[in-house]
């Protein structure tokens, strides 16, 4: 549940009236990546049948990836890189091109850089139920119309299901390291849980083993502001003149204060106003409501609201403890190399999510305790603080 961009992760700042006016004008219907529109750096692979969690089958799925890197002949080099929440398979690269954003780990994937690209072949795939080339509500079902409303639910685990499919169907049959920050954690630790055996090495940063109540309290009241849009019509927009837009950049402000510290909040925006009229009573605002207001206008035009919803949801299922006993048993066998990490200011997934993990995982590189970086920018850390999150990922691939 973060950012996810590059331009979005930058530290928080003013906004200035030059930026509002570049976006000034409705959103279209939907951010979505559609049919016709230029691919950019996305491979398409088309996989047939899922069969879901809750016993609903999807009768063909998609999923758009981008590959850095070479594999090499033995295929022991492949590095399967998981996004959160908002994020897509454009980790590195400009924008433009049919990608709306710049690359959003271009500071740790690449030659030289942590994901060191010279060495490892790095597949990142938009996930199940995304809005960035892979199969969701946007995309068309069997019948010719968008999913919309149609579309199942679905489970971290169906999620991870499509990404097996994927490595299987491009001849990989392990995996030199499985990486994941926030949702892309949680496929992450699944992954390991699921298919331990295919894991040569493991790295799960600020994401949890459970979705705890707190964490889907959060998302309930975000997945209701999109609901309660009137041109939401229940999930099938897609042809209207106007989409859920006001809906969905109030669940991303929604967000956006929990994957941010109140720390750098109250630093760079203190009371300040937001132009030259006083917000009490004078018809002015203050900093901090132009700064959300900014994010939540500038992500519904890269964005989906049904895409959110089925991730939302996706999230709040997340236990890799569910049906399977205890957290302890349940890691047992993932006695490959790991890495867990956490951040001092996250109050989205606390730092205790992660010391829980540390301590049931038997192969961690650096003993029972998670490493734990210290940051001003709260969950969006692990994409902001290239320094500090480096270095761990360089050591637990040279191990």
């Amino acid at each position: 549940m973060d950012w996810q961009t590059s331009e979005d992760t930058v530290p928080s700042a003013f906004i200035t009236e030059a930026s509002r006016r570049a976006l000034s004008g409705a959103p279209p219907v939907t951010g979505a990546w559609r049919e016709g529109d230029p691919a950019g750096g996305r491979v398409f692979e088309n996989l047939g049948p899922l069969e879901l969690e809750s016993g609903a089958r999807l009768p063909h799925i998609r999923l758009a990836y981008e590959s850095w890197g070479e594999r090499s002949p033995s295929g022991d080099n492949v590095v399967l890189l998981l996004h959160a929440l908002t994020g897509d398979s454009h980790v590195v690269g400009r924008p433009g091109n049919g990608h709306p954003t710049a690359g959003w780990w271009s500071g740790i994937v690449g030659p030289g850089l942590a994901i060191d690209t010279d060495r490892w072949f790095v597949l990142a795939p938009n996930m199940l139920g995304g809005c960035q080339g892979s199969t969701g509500p946007a995309s068309f079902s069997p019948d010719g119309a968008e999913w919309g409303s149609r579309f199942p639910y679905l489970t971290i685990r169906d999620q991870v299901a499509a990404q097996r499919m994927l490595v299987d169907r491009l001849g990989i049959d392990r995996l030199a390291a499985v990486v994941g920050g926030s949702m892309g954690g949680m496929h992450a630790i699944e992954w390991a849980a699921t298919h331990p055996e295919r894991v040569e090495r493991l790295a799960v940063l600020a994401a949890p083993a459970v979705s705890t109540a707190d964490q889907i309290a959060l998302n309930s009241v975000q997945l209701e502001a999109i609901r309660m849009d009137p041109a939401y019509h229940g999930g099938d927009y897609y042809d209207e003149d106007e989409g859920p837009y006001r809906g969905l950049a109030l669940a991303r402000r929604m967000a956006l204060l929990n994957y941010r510290s109140p720390d750098e909040l109250n630093e760079r925006f203190e009371r300040s106003w937001q132009g030259v009229l006083d917000p009490l009573g004078a018809g002015g605002r203050f900093a901090i409501e132009s700064y959300l207001d900014f994010h939540g206008n500038k992500f519904t035009r890269r964005f989906d609201a049904g895409s959110y919803s089925v991730l939302v949801e996706a999230m709040n299922s997340h236990d890799i403890t569910r049906g399977r006993g205890e957290l302890a048993e349940v890691l047992a066998p993932v006695t490959r190399r790991s890495l867990v990490l956490g951040i001092d200011s996250d109050r989205l997934f606390p730092v205790e999510q992660q010391q829980a993990i540390a301590r049931a995982l038997p192969g961690t590189i650096h003993g029972d305790e998670a490493i734990v970086i210290s940051s001003p920018f709260g969950h969006d850390a692990f994409l902001i603080e290239d320094d500090l999150v480096g270095p761990h990922l360089r050591a637990l691939l040279e191990s």
